[in-house]
């Protein structure tokens, strides 16, 4: 993206120029993960960082999530500032612990005397015929947990933005980037910085309000595409911050619109879609003129057939139905 200025840019583009400009500010900032050196990472989003800034600060980790993601608390610890990437979420689990009982922890265990300025990026969702041990979207999860803050960029000014915002915090922040956004194209990033703190409303309407995050807020704007097509307003609102979620944009768009659908990629059981309803229902119950419906994934394992992957996936007709199910527009 150096030089001549870019017509448009992939989400890919956007991530990496976020990585360089990173590494560039700060010298204590250094990526580790699998493959993201020579090879440039999975998804190609650290290609050629190898080669500005040496496999010191570009390193390359064996294949053990627990030992690289336990350095990067240490290495935080010690006064850098890791970006540790996981290949995808379900690798993840296998560094649960050092997440969960020590990243997010200790601060609060120690009574605020030791932080852990660590950044973890990993790559999340389905849609890509990955099947099932390699399709989740386990959000929800890392959003349960006190002492994270959980970024869920899905533009491309986010994508190049929110790691900085996300390096600057003293205590550790996981970043999900979804599998089917790296691709896609969009103008080029503006000069930041992004808010970390607020859901944002990517499309303003007065029906009914689209919560997403992620790729659900492509689903989202398609399915508006749709209803504004049928006489339907409809309000698109990304999360943007799944932790701690912004209750009071969430509350003021259902207040203006009255009617809400979530689209959550992860199951809807025990899921972050439900942790939203239950928001809305505590905050804006009177407000309501129909109950929060959701769009969530199939209860299944993902299917690796694209027919059967794309049946158990939140898409833009099924939200489209869902709010004609809400008493708008032909059911």
């Amino acid at each position: 993206m150096s030089g001549a200025v870019a017509s448009t840019v992939t989400f890919r583009e956007a991530l990496r120029e976020g990585l360089r400009a990173a590494m560039a500010a700060d010298e204590r900032v250094f990526l580790m993960g699998e493959d993201v050196g020579r090879y440039g990472g999975s998804f190609g989003v650290s290609r050629g960082l190898l080669d500005e800034f040496g496999p010191q600060r570009i390193r390359d980790a064996p294949l053990s999530e627990s030992a690289f993601v336990g350095a990067g608390v240490g290495a935080a610890l010690g006064g850098m500032r890791p970006i540790v990437e996981i290949m995808t979420v379900n690798f993840s689990l296998l560094a649960l612990d050092q997440i969960v009982n020590t990243a997010a922890s200790l601060s609060h265990m120690s009574g605020g005397q030791f932080h852990v300025p660590l950044v973890i990026r990993m790559t999340t969702g389905a849609g890509r015929q990955l099947a099932a041990q390699h399709s989740h979207s386990l959000e929800c999860w890392y959003a349960h947990v006190p002492g994270l803050r959980v970024l869920a960029p899905a533009t491309i000014d986010d994508a190049r933005w929110m790691l900085a915002g996300a390096l600057a915090d003293p205590d550790p922040v996981v970043i999900f980037e979804h599998g089917s956004l790296y691709a896609r194209e969009g103008e080029p990033p503006g000069p930041g910085p992004v808010d970390l703190a607020h859901a944002e409303v990517r499309r303003a309407g007065s029906d009914v309000t689209l919560i997403a995050y992620c790729n659900g807020v492509r689903i989202a704007l398609a399915a508006a595409e749709t209803l504004a097509g049928e006489g339907i307003s409809a309000e698109v609102l990304d999360l943007r911050v799944l932790r701690p979620l912004d209750a009071d944009a969430i509350l003021a768009s259902v207040e203006r619109t009255h009617r809400c659908v979530v689209v959550d990629e992860g199951w809807r059981s025990v899921g972050l879609a439900a942790e939203v309803s239950a928001l809305i229902m505590e905050g804006a119950f009177y407000d309501l003129d129909a109950p929060v419906a959701r769009v969530c994934s199939a209860e299944v394992p993902m299917p690796y057939a694209k027919h059967l992957e794309d049946a158990a996936l939140p898409q833009p007709e099924r939200v489209v139905s869902a709010v004609r199910g809400l008493g708008l527009g032909p059911r």
